[in-house]
């Protein structure tokens, strides 16, 4: 009896012991993938990383022997800048003539979904700092580097910004990552240079303005130029066409209007050195 009984608690106690395994097997192979997030699977006892079928938000169970590697895919924003707590801080950027520039820099970006394998087996989970930030601040520096602190500072920085932008996301589009915007938030320059810069564009703009006023100042010359001209002209028509056969043809016309009117008057004819009639009013 007593050896039956050891028996049975030792049953017992195996089916317990069984019992907790086949949960903790069953809690271990349960996985929770969060909205936002992505996983990818790694088979060590199988075909390895599975980079081509990517876990999306859900409950999802997997051998216990498996690996699972969960990516944030949201959007992300790195800011090299000179604010408290920046891991980054400022781009130091040589230009053209090897002077040193300060660059404050912000990049938005996200892993593409579907490639999370691909990033995975490249660059693991650090693939921000293994990717992205190095690749940004070899975009700025190699592009940059090309033109002199002026051009950047003022004249081309437009072209500069998206010369950069175009080179950073091709870079990052192969390797998968998917960069939403890249901002060149501000451009440190000696003082000296950005005064002189400044001064410059300010002497710039006042010539531009005084070209204005000359510019305007010869138009309203021409103006006046052609309206006296066009006065001239007409004088030269009528005084050309005001012969004597004209004058006392409008003399006559005139009398004869003059003559319609209800007023008393008296007309004298040929009594002027032109032969017009003279109208007397009575």
């Amino acid at each position: 009896m007593k050896e039956k009984k050891i028996m049975k608690k030792v049953v017992v106690i195996l089916l317990i012991v069984v019992g907790i395994i086949v949960l903790l097997w069953l809690f271990s192979s349960v996985v929770v993938i969060q909205p936002g997030e992505r996983g990818v699977v790694f088979r060590p006892m199988g075909s390895g990383l599975d980079k081509e079928h990517v876990l999306t938000e859900g409950v999802h169970i997997i051998a216990p022997w498996n690996q699972i590697y969960i990516y944030d895919v949201r959007e992300q924003t790195i800011a090299f800048n000179k604010q408290d707590n920046n891991e980054y801080g400022t781009l130091d950027v040589l230009d053209k003539n090897g002077l040193t520039i300060n660059v404050e820099v912000t990049v938005r970006f996200y892993p593409v979904f579907t490639k999370i394998g691909y990033i995975h087996e490249q660059f693991g989970k650090n693939y921000v700092q293994k990717l992205v930030i190095p690749e940004v601040r070899s975009s700025v520096r190699r592009i940059m580097g090309q033109y002199t602190a002026e051009e950047i500072y003022s004249l081309k920085r437009q072209e500069v910004e998206q010369k950069i932008i175009r080179e950073t996301d091709s870079v990052l589009e192969k390797n998968y990552i998917k960069m939403t915007a890249l901002l060149i938030r501000s451009i440190e320059i000696p003082d000296e240079l950005r005064k002189a810069i400044e001064d410059k564009l300010t002497k710039q703009q006042e010539a531009l303005a005084y070209d204005y006023v000359l510019q305007k100042e010869e138009k309203e010359k021409q103006r006046k130029v052609i309206q006296a001209e066009g006065i001239a002209q007409y004088n030269q028509i009528i005084n050309a066409s005001m012969t004597d056969k004209v004058l006392t043809y409008e003399g006559i016309q005139a009398t004869l209007e003059l003559a319609k009117s209800q007023n008393a008057k008296i007309v004298i004819i040929g009594n002027n050195e032109n032969g017009l009639p003279i109208m007397l009013s009575q």
